[in-house]
């Protein structure tokens, strides 16, 4: 633990905070990526809107916006912005930022079948989308779309290294070991008030608990339930997660590409026992895809006529997941018991979740377990149900490519914000849900550890802050 933590005591002296992050950097920081998450709970890159805690969208790097037309967006970009590479904010800063992600290939996940423009005139960008899209200002509050200098952008890679616009700048990343933060002195709103922020990448759960502990660590991301117990109360807190456990079977190839079979599934999981075992109560059973993080979500409409369950008899399958989340490799074990206990052979898979990704993206698993959040991107769930279980999503893991539910999608994705949204989006997961492709298990309650002589470190659901300008130690 030393090593990770290299001169903490002098660190800490000097007013910096040490962190210890759960994943290390999938796609070297780039904010195209999920790295981008990272960026913005760092306080490092920013976006032109931001969400407030209903989830509505706000100022950011944006001072207003209007809605021209049913396709047309204008939005007025904040003057006095100053880049970490000494490089001022404009229109055509913001324009440039958002044109590469839009030609990018892959498109970051918050893109997912959306098509749009982007031009500037004076302090004016304007955006203009192929079809009618009501989320537009959310959309732009997704860290995959940070506004960086024209410098991070070469040729196919984008690096955040010295071209954010936050009260902190990154001035080193060692791999997917370490990065290191000062406070920027010429950022345009409140000035930080710690000096900077070293962060450690520590997949395993035990050892970020241990730093905590130990005081290597000030702020630990996603302690691990089974380590709780050993920490101080005081420095833990629970917070709700628009997260879900959930199974996800391939409909593409292998035994699930029948629904029975699927169905066989669905009945032999004891949801509670997981919550119980695994998560000693620190979770709540699913009762869709969308958890109590989402108040609105338990007005979904009761479900009828599920697919009648086939006999597995012996069928072999590959159950898979990764070590990251120390949780998961518990759930895979008491699944494989449950679905053995109904008549399934299992195969156990498991890896880190940058040695895994592609692999189950690919189709390679009969079964993977995975904890995703359902909110990440624009702060509404059709984004995430788009990307995960339409037939062109980015990261349709099921392989599901149904028109029923590709139909509900499309008319959530294009229905206005409010109670009509918020229906058509639990129309949609309903018809996910009537396919067995993807089968809720549990809503997680993440645990985040601060020592006591930290202040004002972000509890942020949707996992887009942690560290911000009033973090501080006191000591």
């Amino acid at each position: 633990m030393t090593a990770c933590f290299p001169a903490a005591e002098e660190e800490a002296a000097d007013g910096r905070i040490s962190v210890a992050m759960m994943q290390p950097p999938r796609s070297g920081l780039t904010p195209l990526s999920d790295d981008a998450f990272k960026l913005s709970r760092w306080s490092t890159a920013e976006t032109l809107v931001v969400l407030d805690e209903a989830g509505d969208p706000q100022p950011g790097l944006a001072t207003d916006w209007t809605q021209v037309d049913a396709t047309t967006w204008t939005f007025t970009v904040r003057e006095g912005v100053t880049f970490h590479d000494g490089t001022e904010l404009t229109a055509d800063t913001a324009a440039h930022a958002l044109s590469f992600a839009a030609q990018a290939a892959p498109k970051p996940r918050i893109l997912d079948g959306v098509e749009l423009e982007v031009g500037a005139e004076g302090d004016t960008l304007t955006v203009t989308t192929a079809d009618e899209d009501p989320l537009v200002p959310q959309r732009l509050s997704s860290p995959q779309l940070s506004i960086l200098a024209e410098s991070a952008y070469d040729g196919d890679a984008v690096d955040p290294v010295g071209t954010g616009s936050g009260p902190f700048e990154i001035v080193e990343v060692n791999g997917t070991t370490s990065a290191r933060l000062d406070r920027f002195d010429d950022y345009w709103g409140e000035p930080a008030q710690a000096a900077g922020i070293d962060v450690s990448f520590v997949p395993d759960g035990t050892a970020r608990a241990a730093a905590l502990r130990t005081g290597e660590a000030d702020v630990v991301e996603s302690v691990p339930t089974s380590q709780a117990a050993l920490l101080e109360e005081d420095t833990l807190t629970e917070v709700p997660m628009p997260r879900t456990n959930t199974l996800y079977l391939n409909t593409e190839q292998g035994p699930f590409t029948d629904h029975g079979t699927r169905a066989a599934v669905r009945d032999a999981i004891d949801a509670q026992a997981l919550v119980d075992g695994v998560y000693e109560g620190r979770a709540d059973v699913a009762e869709g895809l969308l958890g109590p993080a989402i108040p609105w979500a338990a007005e979904r409409p009761e479900r009828t006529d599920p697919v009648e369950a086939a006999d597995p008899d012996g069928t072999p399958i590959t159950l898979a997941t990764f070590t990251d989340r120390a949780e998961l490799p518990e759930v895979a074990t008491v699944l494989e018991q449950q679905l053995e206990d109904a008549g399934f052979e299992v195969e156990q898979v498991v890896r880190e979740y940058a040695n895994i990704e592609e692999d189950a993206l690919a189709g390679e698993f009969d079964a993977f377990i995975l904890s995703r959040a359902t909110v990440l991107d624009s702060g509404d769930p059709a984004a995430y149900m788009t990307s995960d279980f339409s037939c062109d999503g980015s990261f349709n893991i099921a392989q599901l490519c149904d028109e029923d539910v590709d139909a509900a999608l499309e008319e959530a994705e294009s229905a206005p914000t409010g109670e009509e949204r918020r229906a058509a989006i639990l129309a949609a997961e309903a018809a996910i849900l009537d396919t067995d492709a993807a089968l809720p298990m549990l809503h997680e309650r993440v645990l985040q550890g601060d020592a006591t002589h930290v202040v004002g470190s972000a509890k942020d659901p949707r996992e887009r802050l942690l560290i911000t300008p009033q973090t501080h130690l006191d000591r």
